[in-house]
Parts: structure tokens; sequence; C-alpha cells
């Protein structure tokens, strides 16, 4: 009795669950896509749904430009859930051989660019990243040092910081 006790408590005390964002099925999100050029940059941003064979996947890509004090693309999830029961972000994802990266904004950003981020590269066949919330730091010295996972607002995928051309395919998101 009291090993299947122990085994109950190891299956359910570990984060066993997960709940899914955006599968290009039954759930969707909320997304929109956004680009430096809300501040005067030059960066390009298209997002769009692909489907290759049976896999449906979502794209971002563009041209990410420095110039004119710019540098990013990013597509955008309105996330209105309570993510206090999760560990953190799991994507199926590949891409260019470049780091890319997730940024999510709580209450305690305050400012358009204020956020939590945290960075992956993808390779050129699909795998699953895993990304703790642990792993997210602050953008800015005035924000919360511990992200409130409680409310986040929004999370966002993004190619950022260096001239380059981005593609980014993104077939699941959930937490875990």
């Amino acid at each position: 009795m009291k090993n299947l006790f122990l085994l109950v408590l190891l299956i359910f005390g570990n984060n066993t669950f997960s709940m899914i964002i955006d599968n290009l099925d039954d759930k969707r999100a909320n997304w929109s896509a956004i680009s430096d050029n809300v501040m005067g940059g030059i960066s390009e941003v298209n997002f769009y749904e692909v489907k290759e064979g049976e896999e449906k996947f979502y794209r971002l890509e563009g041209t990410v430009s420095t110039a004119n004090n710019g540098g990013f693309i990013q597509s955008v999830i309105r996330f209105p859930f309570n993510a206090e029961e999760y560990s953190g972000i799991k994507i199926k994802v590949r891409g260019t051989n470049d780091a890319y990266y997730v940024w999510i904004r709580t209450p305690s950003s305050r400012f358009p660019w204020d956020r939590y981020i945290a960075s992956f590269t993808p390779g050129d066949e699909w795998s699953t990243v895993e990304i703790p919330f642990s792993a997210f730091k602050k953008s800015n010295f005035y924000m919360s040092k511990k992200m409130n996972i409680s409310k986040i607002r929004t999370i966002a995928f993004a190619a950022y910081g260096k001239d380059f051309q981005a593609e980014l395919d993104l077939a699941q998101i959930e937490l875990y």
C-alpha cells in the first residue's frame, strides 16, 4: 500500500499534465504579428498558417533590420490564463539556425519594451523545446525579479537583435 501511495504521489506530484494553447486543430490561440514598424523601424513581418503533407504549422518570417533603432518581428498570443500549475512552455519548432526568443508580458511589464525573456535556437528539423519559467529573465531593472505566472498577458515568439532573414515554424504550443 505504501508503494502504491508513493507511485501515485510521483505521478501526480510532478507536472505530468499540460495545457495546449494552440495545436492548429481544435485549440486555436488569438494571434497577431508585430514588427518594429510600430516605433519607426523597418523590419518586415509575415505570419501565416502552412500545411505540408499532414503537418500544419504557423510560420513567422521576415526581414529583421536594426536600422532606424529597430530590430524585431514577433507573433503574439493573447493569453488570459493563470499558469501557476505549470512549469514552463513547450513548443514544437524548426527554423533557421538563429537565436529566437519567447517574450512573456505580465502586469510587471508596464512599458512596451518590458518583458520576461528566454531564448532558443531551432534546427532545420522539427524538435520539441521546453523552456521552464525559471529560465526567463526580466528585461529591465525595475521589473519584479520573479515572473508572476498567474497573470501572464501575452506570449510572443520573436526574431530580434540582429540583421537577418528569419523563418520560424511553430506546430504546437503548450504549457507543461
